[in-house]
């Protein structure tokens, strides 16, 4: 019997033709792997399925071509693949000449803010990384209002009594349809590392926490993300989770907006017109449900219920640059910090101070914590408390080129590093060697469940423990180890985190 990718080896199967759940699919044969975009996993969610959990996938029977991205998520903008409810796709390189390789597998998961972002992004092509000898996947999830809706006719008609995490349950499915599949392309479905950015690496942490994601995956990376602030009724970076109470009345005012009196209604909308409701508009975001999400995420670590894998997890020096909350002069910045941050916004003025008035990187710095920092830096000390499974801490930190003395590493800048996709005519020798360097951290844990390798000449990447707090300084040419970055400054924002989980936060915070 002939593996399913010893293509053309057999006269009885035709080149880059592999059996998937729903049939049959061929694929682009390349000399060094090949290459399946566009493959099902679900059924398309549209019509009376909009707003619901995925459904198996709607068999095929002939060879069914997935040469080609499929149409991106409902979101804004346009994309030469097209913009579709039908959505529910995903894409896969592979080097293996054989079903029986068992290959490590990396699966990405894009960021976008829950409102935007697709797999056919130019940056998340796979080919670099999958010649590093790994399965690489990315996985398409519903944005926006059409992702992440919650209302009680929802609720009433789901068997578990909830909605509005919708996307999520999109990347399970997915992950899921990993497991039943990936061994024909030469993955092991016992080796399989989520990763993403942004909202990518938040639906990491999520899926980290949720108990219906237990046993998808054996390792986790997030860059930029985490999602370990309390619920809030109005949202702020860090602090973007609402109850299913609160984003329900969030959701009934849009469909007050639309003048849809019932589900029914909602569902004959055209999709396009809950774009002008935009990220700020409701139901653009995972809520805590009870259900997709059990509860408050730091809440659910301290107590050790959380899917317990190794995990790498790290931020970018000057994420605050990318984000305006706080305002860009200081009469903006203070009284922001005050409406936000309370009675403890005096004292995060005094740790993340002005400089000379002005809102350099070192007040940008509570927006980068408040967003990331903290979120990464509470995710490694709450693991490494109540875990067993490794934890690795990383700071982002390249910018040679740079001539501005006050700049850090902006939100994103980390994607086409570990892609491998720098920019030839921007890029510096010191870059290509922290691309170089970050590829092989990433696909050693995703072969090993550590960055560190056999015989490698990367320095080597401690293990995060809170008795020996030690973050990995990504910065070019050569990575370097060191002290967890702004930890007194941490420490303060820690306390407000804390007492927001009070009853004295949770009432001011409404």
């Amino acid at each position: 019997m002939c593996a399913a990718l010893t293509l053309g080896a057999c006269s009885t199967q035709q080149p880059g033709v592999v059996t998937v759940t729903g049939g049959k699919i061929q694929g682009i044969v390349t000399d060094s792997m090949t290459i399946f975009k566009g493959i099902p996993f679900a059924a398309p969610p549209v019509g009376d399925l909009r707003w619901k959990a995925p459904q198996p996938v709607v068999p095929w029977d002939s060879i069914r071509q997935t040469t080609q991205y499929a149409a991106i998520p409902m979101q804004g903008g346009q994309s030469p693949y097209g913009v579709s409810e039908d959505c529910l796709y995903l894409n896969v390189w592979t080097p293996a000449k054989s079903a029986t390789d068992k290959l490590p597998v990396l699966v990405w998961i894009y960021g976008g803010g829950f409102s935007f972002g697709s797999t056919s992004e130019p940056t998340y092509d796979g080919a670099d990384l999958a010649s590093k000898g790994v399965v690489f996947v990315s996985i398409a999830y519903r944005v926006g209002q059409i992702g992440f809706f919650s209302h009680p006719e929802l609720s009433a008609e789901d068997p578990n009594n909830v909605s509005g995490n919708y996307g999520l349950l999109d990347q399970i499915a997915g992950l899921k349809w990993i497991q039943d599949n990936i061994a024909a392309f030469g993955g092991d479905p016992t080796k399989v590392t989520i990763f993403g950015e942004s909202a990518g690496g938040i639906s990491v942490s999520m899926l980290c926490a949720s108990p219906l994601a237990k046993g998808l995956f054996s390792g986790a990376i997030s860059q930029s993300g985490g999602s370990f602030g309390p619920t809030r009724p109005t949202t702020y970076p860090g602090e973007n989770m609402k109850t299913l109470a609160q984003a329900n009345d969030d959701c009934l005012k849009i469909a007050e907006q639309l003048g849809a009196k019932s589900i029914a209604d909602l569902r004959a909308i055209d999709a396009k017109e809950f774009l002008k409701f935009g990220m700020n508009g409701g139901g653009a975001w995972p809520i805590v449900d009870g259900y997709v999400i059990p509860g408050d995420q730091f809440e659910l670590y301290e107590q050790g219920r959380y899917n317990d894998v190794p995990v790498l997890i790290g931020y970018n020096s000057d994420e605050g640059a990318s984000f305006s909350f706080g305002g860009n002069t200081s009469e903006t910045h203070v009284p922001n910090v005050k409406q936000r941050y309370g009675k403890f916004a005096d004292a995060l003025l005094e740790a993340y101070p002005l400089t000379d008035g002005k809102v350099m990187k070192t007040a940008r710095d509570l927006m980068r914590d408040a967003a990331f920092g903290w979120q990464t830096w509470s995710w490694a000390r709450l693991q490494s408390r109540t875990g067993k499974s490794a934890v690795y801490l990383y700071y982002f930190d390249q910018h040679p080129n740079n001539p501005n003395p006050d700049a850090g590493s902006p939100h994103g800048q980390d994607v086409g590093f570990v892609f491998q996709h720098l920019d030839g005519n921007n890029s510096s020798k010191s870059d290509a060697a922290l691309s170089k360097a970050m590829g092989e951290y990433w696909t050693n844990f995703a072969k090993y469940g550590t960055p560190n390798a056999p015989g490698s000449d990367l320095a080597v990447w401690p293990e995060f423990t809170e008795s020996n707090p030690k973050a990995m300084y990504l910065t070019g040419p050569k990575p370097f180890v060191g002290p967890v970055p702004s930890e007194n400054a941490l420490k303060v924002l820690d306390q407000y985190f804390t007492w927001r989980r009070t009853d004295e936060g949770k009432e001011w915070a409404k």
